[in-house]
């Protein structure tokens, strides 16, 4: 079995110290008794010069620490968040190089082959290691209840061979005065002032705000209202990867976006250029319970304001109220009471048994200015396991209870109930104590594949990253993996893909761009294109479309936030819309078109496919007004040239489409080859768009001369059996702006669609309004309508067809008006012909026509009296007269020898031909002489 645990290296310290106690008995006592503490886990062999660096936030001590520890040949420092380590080590690599920079953390580790400088988190600092400075950050967090006790194990046992400094803030003083009496100190006075606010909205908060919230709900829900307000904010979390929160402070730090929520890791040291801190609460929950915010960790979060020389601001937001004046007057003056006592944990451990190393972990402290530290989680998880039998039967010996107690050290970085965490903690002891002493591969590989997925929600990814941190801390155990350095790599690109994706999914989330880039909108400089698809681009992110003259705003915008961006387009595009308008001028009659509008019915005309103007009533039907759609872009000279242009591409546009219909219109009156109703006829056919029905023009029809019937055939008018029609008006396009100039006439709105010209014969929509069916160009036949040439065309060869009478009836007949049996019958009684079957056989022929009646028809109708049943008796008082029978007597047949046989033949063949044809070509024949 391999041994996994790193144990401190315990040296002593010179006694020379309690030579230079002042002689006081409580303080000789004190160090009597610190100085027995040492001796029992060690005291550094080297002793240089310790130093106490105090002072507020902004105030440089972490820069006059690193500038300390370069200015030595090796040096170490000891910083609270990984957040913060990784920041430093990026600095002093910088400066120093890969190979000279050493980056241990708990779940991280970059070791080159001869480091001299070491980056690590205060848990992590390898003490065994000698270096000329030692540093430790933050050292007023021995008073912090789960952390505490290893900073003041810090500040009694890390030292540096030449010099030591301990940072933070001015609260510590007394206690390490009482701890450390050969201590120097410096106060450090802070750079900038920092002044309260008071309340303010989260609307009127001011750019380059850090919001400051104390729960994961909290921050996103704050981090939504600033997207939908404020264009977006950055996410600082402590759960982040350092990759992640890299990029979130990237982000604000470029000024992509004004603004950042965190949590109060904020306050550990993280260097951001903030000029105003905003709690969003002043409580908060630190895994006990509910407890109020203390001053000094206030002014810890909001010392992050006022960077350097700059003056800063704090107060509040949403929810929380306004701060105690008291507690305000503290802050800004920095005056805070010091601390009472310090966290304190025994690191002289017995390692002999779990029973005594429990015994151990229970050590009064040695001094009174010393609490021993409440229950942690790695104390309550070393209880579980050592009530698990099987556990506790192997751990035998020194060595497996120093590797169960490392095991019980591994974070909770997932945050989960103490009893799975210590469940997970179990297998790994069990893994580690039997077999190689080391994790199975497959094992390991297993619960690693889990978490390798970039899919989810935030909740989903974070509780992933939680999960690898967990795996990348056991992977940097010294001793637990066959093969660390490919864990150790397996895991960080795992992490590395995570932060990635949970960075996208923070910024596609909180971060609108857009936005933030309209929320200056006030700047003159904004920088904005446009593309070939006429999307418009301001500082590279997308706004809206430019369709033809009017901008559109992106649809997923917000009502407020549309205004924005129009407002913003305005600036932008005035150069745009006078360029486009000198193009329009010069543009040819194929770039625009006419389509139908939605709005009331109305025609509209299109350019780029977008709408520039409604067509209304004009003078008459055929001269159509153009009206403008409303554009604020669109003014001044620029409408005017739009204006002219569609005028006269809407003239163009009826002259080439309607001319026929133009031409007749305007030569009517002037042509003398028109007669009196001929040029009436023409006058009904301009006003009906070149198609009118025979009814309505009778009396036209029957007073044109033959000549007046050939000039308007010139024209292109042809008279059908039942309509008179332009047969060139009734092609697609034409019938299509004959339709749509029809409409523009109408009084009364109507959603019907227009008949599609390319058809034979539609459904008629019982919905059409008066006179629909005849702008279209058909003829309602009953269920069906019919398209006038198509009518014509199908009365003419019925008719000829049936000169001889009915013919047998031809399916290709109905694939010519587009209908199957059930419609044809009604079109054929339209045009005067019928279906009747004759001897089995169905046939067309013509309705016969009605003889007129030669008596007058009564003015009075008769009273029709009811007979009696016939019982064969005269009635009383009428005289009857036998009826005559209507039954023909048989003629006798004549003898064939007989010379009236001859006579007989003769009066039928008379007969015969004397007989009247129906129809209207009748003639009766020639009789010829016998």
């Amino acid at each position: 079995m391999s041994n996994a645990l790193t144990a401190f290296n315990v040296v002593q310290e010179p006694c020379s110290t309690l030579a230079k106690l002042p002689a006081k008995p409580d303080c000789y006592r004190h160090m009597v008794a610190v100085s027995d503490y040492r001796s029992k886990v060690g005291r550094p062999s080297r002793q240089g010069r310790v130093t106490a660096v105090l002072g507020p936030t902004n105030t440089g001590k972490t820069h006059l620490a690193v500038e300390r520890m370069l200015g030595h040949y090796s040096g170490m420092i000891g910083l609270p968040l990984r957040l913060l380590a990784r920041e430093v080590f990026d600095r002093v690599v910088a400066i120093k190089g890969k190979s000279s920079v050493a980056l241990i953390t708990g779940e991280e580790k970059i070791m080159p082959a001869h480091p001299v400088y070491f980056v690590c988190t205060v848990e992590a600092m390898p003490l065994d290691t000698p270096v000329a400075f030692l540093a430790v950050d933050e050292i007023q967090l021995c008073g912090d209840p789960d952390r505490g006790h290893v900073f003041t194990d810090r500040l009694l046992r890390a030292r540096g061979d030449e010099e030591t400094m301990f940072l933070g803030a001015d609260t510590i003083r007394s206690l390490i005065q009482y701890l450390l009496p050969d201590a120097e100190f410096i106060s450090r006075p802070r750079f900038s002032r920092l002044e309260y606010s008071g309340q303010r909205k989260l609307s009127r908060l001011p750019p380059r705000s850090a919001i400051v919230a104390f729960s994961i709900p909290e921050i996103y829900e704050t981090a939504e209202l600033i997207r939908r307000q404020r264009g977006g904010a950055a996410i600082v979390m402590g759960a982040l990867s350092p990759a992640t929160r890299n990029a979130q402070v990237a982000m604000y730090e470029s000024g992509e976006v004004d603004f950042i929520v965190a949590t109060d890791a904020i306050g550990m040291g993280l260097n951001l250029k903030v000029d105003h801190v905003a709690f969003m609460g002043l409580t908060k929950f630190d895994g006990h319970g509910v407890r109020e915010l203390y001053p000094a960790e206030i002014a810890q979060i909001a010392g992050r304001a006022g960077r350097h020389m700059n003056d800063g601001t704090f107060g509040t937001t949403g929810a929380a109220g306004q701060i105690n004046p008291d507690v305000v007057e503290q802050v800004t003056e920095h005056r805070f009471p010091q601390i009472e006592k310090l966290q304190w944990r025994n690191a002289a451990l017995d390692y002999g048994s779990i029973s005594g190393l429990l015994r151990s972990l229970q050590v009064s402290p040695p001094a009174d200015r010393l609490r021993r530290t409440r229950e942690n989680e790695d104390l309550y998880v070393l209880r579980t396991l050592s009530r698990d039998s099987r556990i506790f039967d192997q751990t035998k010996g020194p060595a497996a209870v120093r590797l169960l107690w490392d095991v019980c050290r591994i974070p909770d970085f997932r945050k989960t109930m103490p009893d799975i965490h210590a469940r997970l903690l179990g297998g790994i002891f069990n893994h580690l104590i039997t077999g190689d002493g080391v994790l199975p591969t497959d094992w390991l590989a297993r619960h690693i594949d889990r978490v390798d997925r970039v899919d989810g929600d935030l909740d989903t990814l974070q509780n992933r990253l939680a999960h690898v941190r967990t795996w990348n801390y056991v992977a940097n155990r010294p001793g637990w993996l066959s093969d660390p350095d490919h864990w150790r790599d397996r895991v960080r690109e795992i992490e590395d893909r995570l932060s990635n994706a949970l960075h996208t999914s923070l910024t596609q989330r909180f971060v609108d761009r857009r936005g933030s880039i309209l929320a200056r909108r006030n700047e003159t400089d904004l920088v904005a294109a446009i593309d070939s698809d006429g999307q418009v681009l301001v500082e590279g992110e997308y706004v809206g479309e430019l369709n033809g003259f009017s901008f559109v705003p992106d649809a997923d915008a917000e009502s407020e936030e549309q205004k924005n961006l129009v407002s913003a387009a305005r600036k932008v595009l005035a150069n745009e819309i006078i360029a486009r308008a000198g193009n329009f001028v010069q543009a040819k009659d194929g770039a625009f078109s006419l389509s139908s509008g939605t709005e009331s019915g109305r025609p509209v005309i299109l350019w780029q496919n977008s709408s520039l103007a409604r067509l209304g009533r004009g003078t008459d039907i055929l001269s159509p007004a153009i009206s403008l759609i409303p554009n604020e872009l669109l003014t001044g000279i620029a409408k005017t040239l739009v204006e002219e242009r569609l005028t006269l591409w809407l003239r163009d546009r009826i002259k080439q489409l309607l001319g026929p219909l133009l031409h007749l219109k305007q030569n009517a009156n002037r042509d003398p080859s028109l007669d009196a109703g001929a040029r009436g006829l023409a006058y009904q056919l301009s006003e009906h768009m070149g198609v009118v029905s025979r009814r309505v023009v009778a009396k036209q029809v029957n007073v044109v001369s033959r000549e007046g019937r050939r000039a308007l055939r010139g024209y292109g008018v042809r008279f059908a059996e039942h309509n008179l029609y332009m047969p060139a008006l009734l092609k697609a396009s034409p019938a299509k702006l004959r339709f749509d100039l029809w409409r523009l006439q109408q009084t009364e709105d109507s959603t019907v669609a227009m008949p599609n010209p390319a058809l034979m014969s539609v459904l008629v929509d019982p919905n059409a309004p008066e006179g629909f069916y005849d702008a279209a160009g058909f003829a309602p036949c009953g269920q069906r309508a019919v398209r006038i040439d198509i009518l014509d065309r199908l009365a003419r060869t019925l008719r000829g067809k049936s000169r001889k009478g009915p013919f047998p009836m031809d399916p290709a007949l109905m694939s010519t008006v587009g209908c199957g049996a059930e419609g044809f019958g009604e079109i054929l009684t339209k045009i005067g012909f019928r279906l009747v079957e004759i001897e089995g056989e169905i046939r067309i022929g013509p309705i016969p026509r009605k003889r007129p009646q030669t008596r007058k028809r009564l003015t009075q109708p008769i009273a029709l009296e009811k007979t009696a049943p016939h019982t064969g008796r005269k009635a009383p008082g009428r005289k009857t007269k036998p009826a005559k029978s209507t039954r023909r007597t048989p003629a006798k047949p004549i003898d064939a020898d007989s010379p009236f046989a001859v006579l007989q033949e003769l009066k039928t063949r008379l007969v015969k031909n004397n007989r009247p044809r129906r129809g209207r070509n009748a003639r009766p024949k020639k009789v010829r002489s016998a």
